[in-house]
């Protein structure tokens, strides 16, 4: 992996890691002691994300235009890492900025179903590995997917609306790991290169790379959907425990 510089990416990157880390230091300056561990976590989530996108962006930029493996893990990076870890964080009320409110869960889904599957169609992804404003686009797309997606599974603040039914959340996630699996499985099981990637200088056979790069959005993508489901029902079992265990000392 090397860094290939581009200031387009750069700069907005660096001016919102420094937004992040002046908002979140103004905030714990003006916070109690006790929400200090709270603010920290928050910052590390916020620059972690950022740093996250930044090494799919950059760091994997040359390899991503070589392979189809590195190529899915820098989609990988920014769906599934990047932008949960950025909105894990809360981090707008230190950064002053918001975007629209999130779609209900089946808009949401669909969006994200529709980016995903119609960027990997041959002749769109193609067309981006030819196009540098294009795979720009492709990648603005993925991430604007991704928010709206993870949005109300995480329901960063401003919370403008009660969050979704934790079933609903659960059935959610389940159907989005189905279909990134699905992409997967196809990939991984195409008889046939199905994009126009020249020798690979790894030594590996466009058929093999394809392959890999299948694998990775199968299994990692959907562990992660996984996980994210068994978050929102351990969250919801500890809430009924809760809410259920007994006062202790009243009358």
């Amino acid at each position: 992996m090397a860094f290939h510089w581009r200031p387009d990416v750069a700069v907005p990157l660096g001016l919102a890691i420094l937004i992040y880390a002046l908002g979140w230091t103004r905030l714990a300056r003006r916070s109690p002691a006790r929400r200090h561990a709270a603010l920290s976590a928050r910052l590390a989530l916020s620059l972690g994300g950022l740093v996250v996108v930044a090494v799919a962006l950059l760091g994997l930029h040359d390899a991503a235009h070589e392979r189809f493996l590195p190529h899915m893990v820098q989609h990988l990076l920014l769906m599934m890492v990047g932008v949960p870890a950025l909105l894990l964080a809360d981090p707008f009320a230190a950064a002053l900025w918001a975007l629209p409110v999130a779609a209900r869960l089946p808009v949401a889904w669909t969006l994200y179903a529709l980016v995903l599957w119609l960027w990997h169609l041959p002749a769109a992804y193609d067309a981006a590995l030819a196009s540098g404003w294009l795979h720009d686009l492709e990648h603005l797309t993925f991430a604007a997917a991704a928010v709206v997606f993870w949005w109300p599974v995480i329901g960063p603040a401003p919370r403008v609306a009660p969050p979704a039914a934790p079933a609903a959340r659960v059935v959610y996630l389940v159907l989005a790991a189905f279909s990134s699996s699905a992409l997967g499985v196809l990939l991984a099981a195409s008889p046939v290169p199905l994009y126009a990637y020249g020798p690979s200088p790894a030594g590996a056979g466009l058929l093999e790379d394809q392959a890999w790069g299948g694998v990775v959005m199968w299994a990692v993508a959907g562990a992660i959907d996984m996980a994210a489901v068994l978050a929102v029902v351990a969250r919801v079992v500890g809430g009924e425990g809760r809410r259920r265990a007994p006062a202790v000392g009243l009358p």
